[in-house]
């Protein structure tokens, strides 16, 4: 059986199984963009985000605060790449902070990102049952129960992460490319009637991007670009990886940022900057879907319904190949059962990993069945809130791990130090506006969902004492923790 190796913080070699690894080579520049973008849900991000954005944030300033924090994420990406020729893991934040702030700090961090995209692929699934339910009404007058269009759902996504990846980023591509010309026709529509004088600059003025509202808009527009890590995760299945991962993180970033902030400008235009507020306001739920009416025409409503959808299942692909390889990881660094790190002997996929999943998302969702829970209003919430501030949290903790470890290695520079703190603690920022508007990210007022994110605290410390028992009893296991995978047969 052939071996890889993994290099431990003494440099030494430890033999990795064939059977534990995944398909090398065969993810491009394109794939991996479209596999990250995906996970964001553009379409879905538009539809359902920046009304509430419009409404409740800084009003015409949110194309600015969407640049903002494109900004943001740039300054961090900067930082961001320039570890990956160091480490080498498909648990990315993971295997990141374990590297710049030691195991003890790295191990929790694992569990709260597996929990973190766990709880959005729980949010996105109840999402997508609901308004799968709401189309097919639509279409033939039959109602049905969100759990039939959840289990759906559960099942493809299942099949086609067992198989290979390649097949995984040919659905997603074709699922984006669709919901990105839909955006991006309402755009162009509305910039023709309204004409560009329309446009009023003023609305990117620091007077009007930094009115009240402005920490309201950063929250939406950070976690629509939350899903940057994907880059990395995909890291060992990259073809040309020193080269592919970089140029993946920057247009995803740059990409994502410009049509958010585009989209907004638009949208505020087709009302006007002083209105879009109190417009948006009055129906955010079809806000955007009027203004498609508006300058598409009626059957725009229905391809927005069929690619809200699609879009939303695309995320819930993306979601669960990203929780399916933060288990890999884990199990493949000795921290989770052995088994979970075994990969197919044909795709090269998690698929024990995967299979795990299917049955921790199959109990979810039939625990919240049966407790009675509305998908949209209460399953809905209640998950989105604890994964944003997750992988928000993160992030921050990632980017300024980044200057520590780079100061170890005695290199200091405007992307190894400066970039990646400035980003660093505008992410901070942004996720303690997160933490302190936290109905605002849930759109709810119950106590009960509005408490969860004290379950990410939690696996923290079930994190941190395993992490520390490893180190006193399993010493070999817990310097694997967060390793690096190089490839290449051991000489």
């Amino acid at each position: 059986m052939t071996s890889t190796s993994t290099t431990l913080d003494d440099g030494s070699p430890v033999r990795v199984a064939e059977d534990e690894q995944l398909e090398r080579g065969v993810l491009g520049t394109s794939d991996i963009v479209f596999m990250v973008l995906a996970v964001a849900a553009p379409l879905a991000v538009v539809v359902a985000l920046m009304p509430i954005a419009l409404a409740f944030g800084n009003g015409a300033g949110v194309p600015g605060a969407w640049l903002l924090g494109g900004i943001a994420m740039l300054l961090f990406a900067a930082g961001y790449v320039r570890l990956i020729p160091y480490v080498k893991n498909a648990g990315a934040f993971y295997a990141y902070i374990s590297a710049s702030f030691g195991k003890v700090v790295g191990l929790p961090s694992a569990y709260v990102a597996t929990v973190s995209y766990l709880s959005l692929l729980m949010s996105t699934l109840a999402a997508l049952a609901f308004f799968a339910g709401d189309l097919f009404a639509l279409v033939t007058g039959v109602q049905t129960p969100w759990q039939l269009w959840a289990a759906i759902a559960i099942a493809a996504v299942a099949v086609l992460a067992y198989h290979r990846v390649t097949l995984v980023a040919k659905v997603l591509a074709v699922a984006l490319v669709a919901e990105l010309f839909m955006v991006m026709l309402l755009n162009i529509a509305i910039v023709i009637q309204k004409g560009l004088p329309a446009f009023n600059l003023g609305d990117f003025s620091p007077s009007t991007v930094f009115a009240p509202g402005l920490g309201i808009a950063l929250i939406y527009a950070f976690n629509s670009m939350m899903g940057v890590e994907g880059t990395a995760i995909y890291q060992e299945e990259a073809r040309n990886r020193k080269v592919t991962i970089p140029r993946a993180t920057y247009i995803a970033v740059i990409l994502a940022s410009t049509l958010y902030a585009f989209t907004a400008w638009c949208l505020s235009t087709s009302i006007g900057s002083f209105d879009v507020a109190k417009v948006a306001a009055a129906d955010p739920g079809h806000f955007v879907t009027a203004r498609a009416n508006d300058y598409l025409g009626a059957w725009s409503a229905h391809a927005f319904s069929v690619l809200v959808v699609t879009s939303a299942f695309a995320a819930v692909l993306g979601l669960f190949n990203n929780t399916a390889r933060y288990v890999y990881a884990l199990a493949r660094d000795g921290v989770l059962p052995h088994r979970f790190a075994k990969t197919h002997p044909v795709y090269k996929s998690p698929h024990v990993a995967a299979v795990f999943l299917t049955i921790v998302v199959v109990i979810i969702t039939a625990i919240t069945a049966f407790a009675g829970f509305d998908p949209l209003l209460t399953i809905s919430p209640m998950f989105i809130g604890v994964g944003s501030v997750g992988l928000m949290l993160l992030m921050a903790i990632t980017a300024l791990g980044i200057p520590i470890f780079f100061a170890r290695r005695g290199e200091y520079g405007l992307a190894t130090t400066l970039a990646p703190t400035i980003g660093g603690l505008t992410i901070v920022a942004a996720t303690w506006l997160a933490v302190t508007n936290f109905t605002a990210l849930t759109g709810v007022d119950s106590p009960m969902v509005n408490s969860l994110p004290w379950i990410l605290a939690v696996v923290a410390v079930i994190g941190i004492a395993q992490a520390i028992w490893m180190r006193a009893n399993r010493p070999q296991a817990y310097e694997s923790i967060g390793a690096s995978r190089v490839e290449g047969p051991i000489e």
